[in-house]
């Protein structure tokens, strides 16, 4: 990986060396410059897990990715400069999906830093609107402004919990303390990345989270949550939709055809008017 391109594409200068600050100020800019999204799996093609092809695309602001790919890319990334990482098997807990581990996440853990070398951290780039930064792996809570998080021991496997805050739309999130490899996320990653029943093809969606707020796109509803409002918009034309993945997001799609382009917003504007179907009738 050439990370000196790496940190350019997430906004910084230099690493001198691994510490906590250091992995703080990598954290923080990648979860503000590179997307957790699904725009990608829209045209039905699926993405790579392998890092260097993961890297390769973000690099070029094709893609963002999902947690396999961006946990994974930002473990590579860490490694390369330095850091110890370890992989872990999660599974995320929604309001229509139980509390349970089975490689449908991909967590890390760091560990081994020169000035607090007992302690080690969680390091999650790819929940969405999760971490902002990493977060002691003891039992505590954190305020990641808009959320309150709070860790603590699991109650369905050796390895934690991450409880996350009520107003979003994950629960938590569970993952074991063995050690994992990228091999152990391949055939969930085969199955969510290009299944027409994966919730990554069935929404369109963007997340980006930022020092203050988290900014996600639902299919064309666009909101932002901070700490005392919400703020929503609807991009209702595929010159909203696309300008706020361009700007908001840093995907400018360049690399679509015009067909695929069409392809995408149509998609986007079906799952709408689904979901809108769905409240009228609530």
């Amino acid at each position: 990986m050439d990370t000196a391109a790496f940190l350019r594409r997430i906004g910084l200068t230099r690493h001198d060396g691994p510490s906590v600050e250091a992995l703080f100020a990598l954290h923080a800019a990648f979860a503000d410059t590179v997307p957790y999204e699904s725009v990608q799996y829209q045209l039905g093609k699926g993405g790579p897990l392998e890092p260097s092809a993961v890297a390769e695309r973000i690099l070029a602001r094709e893609a963002g990715g999902y947690c396999f790919q961006l946990n994974g890319v930002f473990a590579r990334f860490l490694t390369e400069l330095g850091y110890q990482v370890t992989m872990h098997r999660g599974g995320v807990q929604t309001m229509t999906r139980p509390a349970r581990v089975d490689a449908s996440h991909l967590v890390l853990t760091v560990h081994g830093l020169d000035d607090d070398p007992q302690k080690a951290w969680l390091v999650d780039v790819g929940l969405g609107d999760g971490l902002f930064t990493p977060m002691p792996l003891e039992a505590g809570t954190a305020r990641q402004d808009p959320f309150e998080l709070r860790l603590r021991p699991s109650e369905i496997v050796d390895g934690w919990r991450l409880d996350h805050d009520p107003r979003s739309t994950l629960a938590g999130m569970d993952f074991e303390s063995a050690t994992a490899t990228l091999a152990a996320f391949e055939d969930q990653h085969a199955y969510l990345s290009v299944a027409p029943d994966s919730p990554f093809l069935r929404l369109c969606a963007a997340y980006r989270r930022k020092a203050g707020s988290v900014v996600i796109l639902r299919s064309l509803s666009l909101i932002e949550t901070f700490d005392d409002r919400i703020d929503s918009t609807l991009l209702e034309t595929p010159a909203d939709f696309y300008a706020a993945l361009n700007d908001i997001f840093g995907l400018p799609c360049s690399h679509l055809s015009p067909a695929e382009r069409d392809q995408i917003f149509a998609r986007a504007l079906a799952q709408y008017e689904v979901w809108l179907a769905a409240q009228n009738t609530n």
